[in-house]
């Protein structure tokens, strides 16, 4: 990324970054205080494809989130050793199941299988984190997350061979 600064008189001051990609951004900062963001898809158009003007707490608050102040991302070598280890998947509850008809509680699925469901699809109805009384039918689509084998083990059960 490319930053430079420049004065502008009586204005205030200008700060362009150009991007590895050849789009730029540009923030004008005034003397009042005020803020002018512009964006610019390509580096060399003379109209800004998006501007917007930003109160000097807007401002700092997009610099802290673009700094990282409440969100870091994950170490992409973490992510992949997660990934190897936790599985999320959705499984359709098939008619032979042992457990249709049951709720969650009773089908003990975490003790049998070790999964954890934290979702349902009902239809048309989507059910986020369902309590442990929410009851299960056939062609209901759940969303598990567990390692591997534990899913595996759970899509057994939903379609009637476990």
């Amino acid at each position: 990324m490319n930053i430079s600064v420049s004065q502008l008189p009586g204005i205030g001051q200008k700060i362009t970054l150009k991007t590895a990609e050849d789009s730029m951004l540009v923030l004008i900062v005034h003397h009042t205080g005020k803020r002018e963001l512009y964006f610019f898809e390509e580096a060399d158009s003379e109209e800004a494809d998006f501007a917007m003007d930003l109160t000097s707490d807007e401002t700092r608050e997009l610099g802290a989130q673009l700094l990282g102040a409440t969100y870091q991302p994950v170490d992409a070598n973490k992510l992949k050793m997660f990934r190897n280890q936790i599985v999320i998947d959705w499984i359709e509850l098939k008619e032979a199941s042992p457990i249709i008809e049951q709720t969650i509680e009773q089908s003990e699925i975490r003790n049998r299988t070790g999964v954890t469901i934290i979702g349902i699809i009902k239809g048309d109805e989507s059910i986020a984190i369902p309590e442990a009384d929410t009851k299960l039918f056939p062609g209901d689509v759940i969303m598990t997350i567990g390692k591997q084998e534990q899913i595996d083990s759970f899509s057994e059960l939903c379609s009637g061979k476990g």
